[in-house]
């Protein structure tokens, strides 16, 4: 693996039309991903989750005072043990008629938090928002050298907000919870994505999906992480495509370091830690294959991160059925 190639150029082409080529077998509702490591269903009444579940991305480098990156082993047999629950629920709830979904088009709302009225407090041009949802598009549909999944995005709202008592957003605070309950919009499957600028070095952070719809669900990304922007390294979009995949239940590629469970995913080399910057040939794992330092869930530079895998597809589409799905 290396640096990804041509990448600005295909960015710039436009967006690609996604074309699956998914076994669909292991998404099926009813069916248990194969890459799950615990099937022991949840018990008792669905309640909303406390929001250490939420993961981030934080710059090379920095020391954030908290940094909600990772899941701990007991927190992810939780969130396995959910996805089975999940699906076999759904199955319980199917007819003959409903059919798990292929395809899936996500529309978007966007909320942009601001200061003021100025770029430098927030207020940043549609073009940088416009040009965002392009990079999640070729980034989910594997134009840009990874696997295609089966997600397109459409901006549908812009919602600009200006509030200095929400910005800079912090995660984890009554004021995040306050922006949240007071802006989201749309059911499980509308993506909300609150722009502003960020506690703690910050450059995003989401929730996964949970059986009943949160006010906390959806993506912060840090404004200047936008294209364009001026958050150097890391100004391309891929805070936005790294933390849309968490919100679709992806782990980091070093989620478990070098256990055999590990992100869940089958077809990601164990990590041990996240990389920083664009490393070549580092390889933290005995097991098979060097760190996969250009997957859109680890830790590295805009312009090093290109591709999802066949695996982190199909692991979305399953979670989209269990959870997102009308």
């Amino acid at each position: 693996m290396g640096l990804r190639p041509n990448l600005l150029t295909r960015r710039t082409a436009g967006v690609a039309s996604t074309t699956l080529a998914l076994l669909l077998s292991t998404a099926a509702v009813g069916v248990v991903p194969a890459a799950s490591a615990f099937s022991a269903a949840l018990g008792g009444a669905c309640v909303e989750p406390a929001d250490v579940h939420a993961d981030a991305r934080i710059k090379a480098g920095a020391a954030a005072k908290h940094e909600p990156n990772e899941l701990t082993a007991a927190q992810v047999k939780e969130r396995e043990a959910d996805l089975t629950a999940a699906l076999r629920e759904r199955a319980n709830r199917r007819t003959g008629a409903v059919a798990p979904l292929a395809t899936v088009t996500i529309p978007v709302v966007v909320h942009v938090i601001q200061e003021n009225t100025t770029r430098a407090g927030g207020n940043i041009p549609d073009s940088m928002i416009t040009n965002q949802i392009t990079v999640l598009n070729q980034a989910y549909s594997g134009a840009t050298g990874g696997a295609a999944t089966a997600f397109a995005f459409q901006l549908t709202k812009i919602n600009r907000v200006t509030n200095p008592a929400w910005y800079p957003i912090v995660e984890g605070s009554s004021a995040e919870r306050s922006m949240k309950t007071s802006l989201r919009e749309g059911g499980k499957n509308t993506l909300n994505i609150y722009l502003g600028e960020l506690s703690d070095d910050l450059l995003g952070w989401a929730t996964f999906p949970q059986r009943r719809l949160s006010s906390m669900d959806g993506v912060v990304v840090l404004t200047e992480s936008l294209p364009g922007g001026t958050a150097t390294n890391y100004n391309q979009g891929d805070t936005a495509s790294h933390e849309v995949g968490h919100w679709l239940n992806l782990y980091h590629t070093f989620q478990g370091g070098c256990s055999t469970t590990g992100d869940s995913v089958s077809d990601t080399p164990a990590e041990a830690s996240p990389a920083s910057g664009c490393p070549t040939g580092r390889n933290t794992c005995a097991a098979a294959g060097l760190d996969p330092i250009t997957n859109f869930m680890d830790y590295s530079y805009d312009s090093c991160m290109y591709q999802f895998t066949p695996g982190q597809a199909s692991r979305m589409l399953t979670a989209w059925n269990a959870y997102r799905a009308a």
